[in-house]
């Protein structure tokens, strides 16, 4: 798959993402954040499991234990993020919900350079805080009073960060994105019924009140988008594809605008501006400074040696 196929793929995600927002704060009116993530989550891995197994058997080869482990660890990253980030925004305001979950653009160089040394271009440097105060901006420039749940979006960006990490390495080592997501989002989905059975009152009234929040959220939101992401990622390095995914804002405004009659501000499209160059700005530069360099290396065209 080329690079540019991937970004569209992952973009493709993030709006499925971004639309989300909606039915994710609805979602609370009927139901607890856990028992909203268990039946989500595992109505997403079911709804692509057959197709999982089926290409399962057609890899040319199967995970290795180790692989394994990782894609459990991973899936445990992924609920500890699902978790506080659907926690958070029931007493956060949406505007912070949406500028600190992105925080986890920052995160992923960071927590990847921490651990595993992995430099990323020093165009990167320069992409993160452009879309960090794109983001800023798209969400109205301005920041309501901090409470609890801001706190618990911010740790759950930590967590997006790490899956965001883990999962391009297992998809660069293991491959079988479907299969990874179909058996992360049962994970990920067990994990939230089980504690959703310990720390709240899941009942069947509420869930049916909330079903068509529950069908988008676990159809397109997550079996769909979390595939097109572990698929993406596949080509597309871990923190440029976090600088592509965080452009989940700008989705979650254009949502808003289409289905809650809400208009982005001035200050807002000049956010927007900013997410966008800082993703052209580092998924273009680099490659182009790769290409000069590799000119001045060679030299002219059709010159030869005396």
């Amino acid at each position: 798959m080329s690079r540019p196929i991937a970004i569209l793929l992952l973009l493709i995600c993030t709006s499925l993402w971004g639309f989300a927002f909606v039915v994710q704060k609805s979602a609370m009116d009927s139901m607890g954040p856990l028992t909203f993530i268990g039946v989500r989550y595992l109505l997403g891995g079911i709804v692509i499991l057959p197709l999982a197994l089926l290409l399962a058997r057609r890899a040319p080869q199967s995970l290795s234990a180790r692989q394994w482990w990782f894609v459990f660890a991973m899936s445990m990253a992924f609920f500890l993020g699902a978790w506080l980030q659907q926690a958070g925004l029931m007493t956060t305001t949406a505007t912070n919900g949406g500028f600190l979950t992105s925080l986890y653009v920052l995160f992923v160089p960071l927590i990847g350079l921490l651990l595993f040394r992995n430099w990323p271009h020093a165009i990167v440097w320069i992409g993160i805080p452009l879309a960090l105060v794109g983001i800023y901006y798209l969400n109205g420039g301005g920041l309501d009073r901090l409470n609890s749940g801001d706190g618990l979006v911010v740790v759950g960006a930590v967590f997006w960060a790490i899956q965001v990490i883990m999962l391009g390495f297992i998809m660069r080592t293991a491959g079988q994105p479907v299969l990874v997501s179909s058996v992360s989002f049962l994970l990920v989905g067990a994990a939230g019924l089980i504690l959703a059975f310990i720390l709240e009152t899941p009942n069947l009234s509420g869930i049916l009140a909330g079903w068509q929040q529950i069908a988008y959220a676990g159809i397109f939101s997550t079996a769909i988008a979390f595939s097109l992401q572990a698929v993406g990622q596949q080509h597309v390095p871990a923190a440029n594809a976090a600088i592509i995914l965080s452009s989940e804002s700008l989705f979650a405004a254009l949502g808003g605008a289409i289905f809650m009659a809400e208009r982005l501000t001035p200050i807002g499209y000049a956010g927007a501006t900013l997410l966008f160059a800082a993703i052209v700005m580092v998924e273009a530069l680099p490659p182009m400074l790769a290409r000069r360099k590799r000119r001045n290396t060679l030299g002219p065209i059709g010159s030869t040696a005396a």
